[in-house]
């Protein structure tokens, strides 16, 4: 294959296998021995041989559009997700391997679709469209590396080379042979499997906890509680990227915190261009959370209450466990996790803990709260919202207010003045993301997650 123009900065060499991700660096990192930190693949060679194994689904797309593949050798477009996870602990239960950090980070990348746009047409046609984009099987590793996601340094460093291929890729056109022609292909990137950690660190946003509650907008987290409902995506990787430039600069000679407030929490330089989305599998996640609270809380008879004991709070906690074991059969977890959420936010969940809530109004709200969150949560679910859940759609919106009334209503004990990250973008930004992208879920990171198990 080859590209063109060619690309800037990559061998024009194609039978290259799995390479040292370090790219040559040949110093040892600290105290790691450098060879042993990480492997990738080249991403342009990746993205070849992804294309050759989809060569036969290709061709039949083109024949099932009737197109003629003899005509049809340029247009082509190819949307890429790209997904990046930290794995936590891989450390070696026993074995003498060389001494590497016990955190792995892995990057990934799926081919969405392909569309063709035949000459003199003025639609594209999709030939191929991945029917399970969150399957472990069609999200090819690109780079693993034992780091630890926090240590940005080292990240950064090991990724250069991707993000810099991936640059290159962006200006180019790959003209590879499918089905006996040569064809050229133009590359979309689109990084949306990533957990709000991984987008703020890729992205130069201060850590989760900032009052800057958002990775899309540049609400604070007061501003998110007052008004739950009325946002719109403004932040983007270019303006991301001239703010770290005022922040590093500060050409108004302001102090730290005007300069804060200037630059809406971007402190690093960002260094992946992610998209501005919501990752579903940790937006499920994290409004189970979320949700386990509440049910402690309301157990406890919280909205009575100043301040609790420790003790007291541990006992609401217990009782809720016990609850949900034994009716539920659903073991405590440490962290919560996907499974966990998903048997946590059902209807028949709130009706066993609403056994051990005292008051009926509180009961009826508490099962108000769960029947909208369900009503809204395929919304973001679904591979394909408009063709699974048309009517929630569009409810969305007049769904998503009347939550946002409980919460500062009969909730507002909790979130008064505050609120969680994920409920603020499920809250604000989910129709916004559906209209642009067509699916959330599609472009979830759960693929990533599940090889990260292989």
């Amino acid at each position: 294959f080859e590209w063109q123009p060619a690309l800037k900065n990559v061998s024009s060499s194609w039978n290259v296998g799995i390479i040292d991700g370090l790219s040559g660096w040949t110093a040892s990192v600290e105290d790691v021995p450098a060879d042993t930190i990480s492997r990738r693949f080249r991403y342009d060679v990746a993205l070849v041989s992804a294309l050759k194994d989809l060569e036969e689904d290709i061709m039949e797309g083109l024949r099932e559009r009737g197109l003629d593949d003899s005509t049809c050798t340029s247009g082509f477009t190819v949307v890429v997700k790209e997904s990046c996870d930290g794995m936590g602990d891989v450390s070696e239960k026993h074995g003498g391997g060389p001494a590497v950090p016990e955190k792995a980070v892995r990057f990934s990348f799926t081919v969405m679709s392909i569309t063709i746009q035949a000459e003199g047409e003025e639609e594209a046609v999709t030939i191929f469209q991945e029917p399970k984009p969150n399957s472990e099987l069609s999200c090819r590793p690109l780079c693993l590396m034992f780091v630890d996601e926090s240590d940005h340094e080292m990240l950064t460093a090991i990724l250069g080379p991707v993000v810099a291929e991936r640059r290159a890729m962006k200006e180019s056109r790959l003209i590879l042979s499918i089905g006996g022609l040569l064809r050229s292909f133009r590359f979309f990137f689109r990084g949306t499997g990533y957990d709000e950690k991984m987008v703020r660190e890729m992205e130069g946003l201060e850590a989760s906890g900032s009052t800057y509650i958002c990775t899309l907008c540049d609400s604070t987290r007061s501003e998110a509680s007052q008004n739950m409902v009325l946002h719109s995506i403004t932040r983007s990787h270019e303006e991301n990227l001239e703010r770290y430039e005022i922040w590093r600069t500060n050409p108004f000679s302001e102090s730290a915190d005007e300069l804060r407030d200037r630059v809406k929490g971007v402190s690093a330089k960002p260094f992946l261009e992610t998209q501005p989305t919501l990752d579903a599998l940790h937006c499920d996640i994290g409004n189970a959370t979320e949700f386990y609270k509440i049910f402690q809380d309301e157990i406890g008879e919280m909205y009575q209450k100043s301040n609790p004991a420790r003790e007291e709070r541990r006992r609401w906690r217990s009782a809720l466990d016990k609850q949900l074991r034994k009716k539920m059969k659903l073991k405590p977890v440490m962290r919560m996790n996907g499974n966990y959420a998903r048997r946590l936010m059902t209807r028949e969940t709130v009706e066993v803990v609403c056994d051990l809530v005292p008051s009926e109004e509180r009961r009826k709200a508490l099962k108000e709260l769960m029947e909208l969150y369900l009503q809204m949560k395929p919304v973001w679910r679904s591979t394909c919202p408009a063709r699974d859940c048309p009517d929630q759609v569009c409810r969305y919106s007049f769904n998503s207010q009347r939550f946002a009334e409980l919460l500062s209503t009969t909730f507002k004990y909790r979130y008064d003045g505050k609120i969680t990250n994920y409920l603020h973008k499920t809250l604000a930004h989910v129709p916004e993301i559906v209209e642009r992208d067509g699916s959330i879920g599609a472009w979830a990171s759960e693929g990533n997650e599940s090889g990260n198990k292989l």
